[in-house]
């Protein structure tokens, strides 16, 4: 490796694991990516983590990336971590976590987030004052939740941050966040660029608890730690960048933002699935969480709880291999096996049904794709509204999906969303957009440059363009009507 070469660190802390990319920041080339778990417990409604196995993750992440580049540690410049989003992460005295993380995907602040959209004017007003009407996902009903069942715990809080503010803080010691996480608390104003004081009254949130809001996720917050430097073994002079969530930092991976591409539509295929764009246009729909991007720009996005984990779960459950699957046929698959966010469906279990005799096993598990890629896609004429565009306009219907996360790897996801959208899909080469769109928040903070003209720059969202195939409309049909069927049995 040239000795002048500049390395950059990006991070993707996710539900399951650390993920650390070392990229060329001047060419985007991936030279390495290291990888470390993460344990999520908890049964009936509960998903925890604990934030300090993320720090020991991230460490072991960096180690790994840094050392299979082949890179110097006095290569290394920047660094930005792209977490997950919504986790309530409370710290104590000496800012270690006093429990364990109430994750995004943990369903028991349902209660608390209804009881929330109805305050404040009701769920139409929240939109246009925080961006998204509260559901169980969202950071204000998880503080609710502690303080309503544990308030001895939120009694002793000393600081309040989402999961990626902790790893930034640990990192630089600086308590910040980004406009694009921030967001997807309800308790950040899209509207003020603020937190929004009513909120914070309401659910008894002291501001003082919380990080000073970057003007961006590439700023830079200040340098390494010696304590985080000494773990990761490198220099205290490495610049520690804001960091995001990580749909903003897939954004910009992809190269969306206002230096880049906007209103151009995503489906990613995680243990969630989502669908999202970039716009200008500050989104304010009740079925759409209306974040902000990292950048200056919006993202509404449309998010399921239950994506590729749970589609595995059904292949495991039959026996099959993941991409053993044929179309559903007669059968139906509602693959909420965690409740659901996106139907508002917190307490829905999976749901089964048009099984014959001569049903075959692999029917069934094309039924879970087909499920799981229907609850994505039915939000998607949603957000090209909230873009200001008309879904039914052809040009707007031929502007192709882009579609990514590790289910955009698998034959079968892919058939699956090109049936069912009928749309030409453009699926990128590079693997790791989070953590690449990190790495070049992570360049930002070092050179000043915007992180989405880097990402674009570096080409990371190119990829192979598939045509569109007929929409398959009886499918569609079928699991709309067994879903509207369905929704009062799922409700109790």
């Amino acid at each position: 490796m040239p000795a002048s070469r500049s390395v950059v660190i990006g991070v993707d802390s996710s539900t399951q694991s650390a993920k650390a990319a070392a990229v060329d920041a001047d060419t985007g080339e991936l030279l390495a990516l290291g990888r470390a778990p993460h344990t999520v417990t908890g049964s009936a409604g509960a998903r925890e983590s604990d934030p300090d196995e993320w720090w020991t993750a991230l460490v072991a992440a960096v180690r790994a990336a840094v050392r299979e580049a082949g890179a110097p540690a006095a290569s290394v410049t920047g660094i930005a971590v792209a977490g997950q989003q919504h986790g309530l992460v409370t710290l104590g005295p000496g800012g270690r976590p006093l429990r364990p993380a109430l994750l995004w995907n943990d369903t028991r602040s349902a209660p608390q987030a209804a009881a929330l959209a109805t305050r404040l004017g009701g769920p139409a007003s929240w939109p246009t004052r925080t961006g998204s009407v509260p559901v169980a996902s969202m950071t204000a009903a998880k503080w609710q939740w502690l303080r309503e069942h544990e308030p001895h715990h939120a009694d002793a809080t000393t600081g309040v941050r989402l999961p990626h503010d902790h790893l930034t803080e640990r990192l630089s010691g600086a308590a910040v966040t980004d406009p694009g996480d921030a967001s997807g608390t309800c308790w950040y104003g899209t509207a003020t660029g603020a937190y929004d004081p009513d909120v914070l009254d309401l659910i008894g949130l002291d501001p003082a608890l919380l990080p000073a809001v970057a003007p961006s996720g590439a700023a830079r917050v200040g340098t390494l730690t010696p304590a985080a430097a000494e773990a990761l073994g490198l220099p205290r002079t490495v610049a520690v960048a804001a960091g995001t969530g990580d749909n903003m930092a897939a954004a910009v991976g992809l190269g969306l933002g206002g230096a880049g591409l906007l209103d151009h539509p995503v489906v990613s295929l995680g243990t969630s699935g989502t669908v999202f764009a970039a716009t200008r246009t500050r989104p304010t729909a009740p079925g759409l969480a209306g974040f902000a991007a990292t950048d200056g720009t919006y993202l509404p996005l449309g998010c399921t709880l239950n994506c590729t984990l749970a589609v595995d779960r059904f292949a495991t459950l039959l026996g099959l291999d993941r991409e053993d699957a044929a179309p559903g046929g007669d059968v139906v698959v509602l693959p909420y096996l965690d409740g659901e966010r996106t139907p508002d469906l917190p307490h829905a279990a999976g749901l089964v049904t048009g099984l014959r005799h001569d049903t075959e096993p692999r029917a069934v598990l094309g039924a879970a794709y087909e499920g799981a890629a229907y609850t994505v896609l039915r939000a998607l004429d949603d957000l090209l509204a909230a873009c200001g565009l008309d879904p039914a306009d052809p040009a707007v219907r031929d502007r192709p999906l882009r579609l990514v996360g590790g289910g955009a790897r698998g034959r079968a996801w892919t058939d699956t969303v090109r049936r069912l959208s009928g749309r030409p899909l453009l699926v990128p080469a590079a693997d790791e957009l989070v953590a690449l769109g990190a790495a070049a928040l992570a360049a930002g903070a070092v050179t000043g440059t915007d992180p989405v003209a880097l990402a674009a720059g570096w080409g990371t969202g190119a990829g192979e363009l598939l045509p569109p195939v007929p929409r398959d409309e009886e499918t569609w049909d079928r699991i709309a009507t067994v879903l509207a069927a369905a929704t009062p049995t799922l409700l109790r």
